[in-house]
């Protein structure tokens, strides 16, 4: 049912009925909008126009001419994203719905934001040089990084990410933290959803939480930073914080280095894969360890489902197993009646669907529609 609009109804409005409630005749559109006949046509023409709105002929029949039915043109732009982390990185050109149109894979982010920003914008460059898609329809840019990040001020290791986007491509640039874009990009993957945490293991532990359907950055942006929580096992070397006993420690394999050196997360997922009792065990008891945090998430944020994603994805299932175990050990009865607890339905694409996400509700909101 489509939302009532509560003030005047701008083009930008239109845009929003049009494409996300499915309002799809100019009648109907004066129905919820209140607004005329030459107003609504008014309104529809501009987005016509500018590429955003096609219309067809292909409306139900009641004796005369059909109407005409208005549809959001996925194809009228694209937006550029970029999906960083520790250890590796994805970048793509997706259409305004969001679908990857081209896709390469990237570095990881550099030790600073001054030095991974010039070097990413020539990597968009050349993937659309090499797909053939005109820069010219560039609407907006998303970027997910591997640090905390100021959102709203779009700042990245106190680096603004804006100007230079805007120089190189002249489309505004919004910017997260790689695990908030990862959380954006399963709760696209689970439609009806409202309340969704997501649990990263990677080189760190992290999270990110969607709540009311919208994501939840915290006052400064820090929200989500689970990685450090201490572990009762004696001797475990310290993680990148410099805590001993940190998760991170135990998720990335820290106990396995007594047989092996080289041990990392791809290779511990390896071993799990092929059944190696110690990797299994070391997997499931840290999936316990991660548990302790989550349970106490679970308590306080009550999602509907915990989704697990990161570089064990493929050899999750007895981390899984072990954070379950506590979850519902630790959670009450009424958070976890109906909770589901899974590993991650998109994979390494989580945090391209969610950059492409997040800059779509940003430079396709009636504000920024309006705007132009």
């Amino acid at each position: 049912m489509p939302r009532p609009v509560t003030r005047p109804c701008t083009t930008g409005d239109v845009l929003r009925l049009i494409r996300e409630d499915g309002v799809a005749t100019r009648a109907d559109l004066g129905r919820v909008t209140g607004l005329s006949r030459p107003a609504v046509a008014s309104r529809v023409a501009d987005l016509i126009a500018r590429g955003l709105v096609v219309e067809r002929a292909d409306g139900p029949s009641t004796g005369g001419r059909p109407p005409a039915r208005l549809a959001f043109n996925a194809a009228g732009g694209t937006v550029l994203v970029a999906n960083l982390g520790q250890s590796r990185g994805q970048l793509a050109v997706c259409d305004l719905a969001g679908r990857v149109l081209a896709r390469s894979d990237a570095p990881p982010a550099d030790v600073t934001a001054g030095k991974t920003l010039p070097r990413l914008l020539d990597q968009w460059s050349d993937l659309l040089a090499g797909s053939g898609i005109d820069p010219a329809s560039i609407r907006g840019v998303g970027l997910g990084v591997p640090d905390a990040v100021e959102h709203v001020a779009g700042r990245w290791d106190r680096v603004e990410v804006s100007p230079p986007v805007l120089e190189r491509f002249g489309v505004p640039a919004h910017l997260d933290n790689e695990v908030n874009t990862a959380a954006l990009g399963e709760h696209q993957a689970h439609p009806g959803v409202q309340d969704l945490l997501f649990v990263k293991v990677s080189t760190g532990i992290g999270a990110g939480v969607i709540a009311g359907g919208a994501i939840q950055r915290g006052a400064l942006g820090a929200a989500g930073e689970i990685g450090h929580v201490p572990v009762p096992a004696a001797g475990d070397a310290p993680c990148r914080c410099g805590n001993t006993g940190c998760v991170e420690a135990v998720a990335g394999g820290t106990a396995l280095l007594a047989r092996s050196s080289a041990a990392d997360l791809p290779a511990l997922a390896a071993m799990a894969r092929a059944g190696d009792p110690a990797t299994v065990a070391l997997l499931r008891e840290a999936g316990r360890r991660i548990g302790e945090v989550v349970a106490t998430a679970v308590n306080l944020l009550n999602p509907a489902v915990v989704v697990l994603g990161g570089d064990l994805v493929g050899a999750d299932e007895p981390l899984i197993a072990g954070l379950r175990e506590v979850v519902y050990q630790r959670s009450t009865v009424l958070a976890t009646r109906s909770l589901r607890i899974e590993p991650s339905r998109l994979g390494e694409s989580a945090g391209l669907t969610g950059c492409a996400a997040m800059v779509l509700a940003n430079v396709l909101s009636p504000e920024a529609v309006d705007a132009l």
